[in-house]
């Protein structure tokens, strides 16, 4: 069984940072890409930032040059760096990844974190 747990949502004002994890544990193979989402109320969930294997990127542009994604491999770990929040990023951010387990290859999500931007 494989378990994504996301961590470090929270309340900051506008302009400032925060840090986001997720964590995967289990019967893990392998990870592939790994990524973070996000769903505002009323909206629907899209993508924020991609991570490939070998370390490739990918953002939304409204993210672009102020979020920056990364990952751990020894720690089966992906990170959000999110920087000059505003409140427009308000959302549930969610951790999704494509995982090898001895038995299937699939994506993975986490339970989500809330990130709330004030102005």
């Amino acid at each position: 069984q494989v378990q994504l747990v996301e961590s470090g949502g929270g309340l900051v004002q506008a302009g400032g940072s925060l840090r986001l994890s997720c964590a995967a544990s289990g019967s893990i193979f392998a990870i592939n890409a790994m990524g973070w989402y996000r769903q505002a109320p009323g909206k629907q969930r899209e993508l924020v930032a991609s991570i490939t294997n070998p370390g490739r990127t990918n953002y939304a542009d409204s993210v672009k040059g102020r979020f920056t994604i990364s990952r751990s491999n020894a720690m089966n770990t992906a990170y959000l760096q999110m920087n000059s929040l505003k409140p427009e990023d308000t959302a549930i951010y969610y951790c999704n990844a494509v995982i090898t387990t001895m038995n299937n290859i699939g994506p993975y999500w986490g339970q989500g974190t809330q990130v709330t931007v004030s102005s």
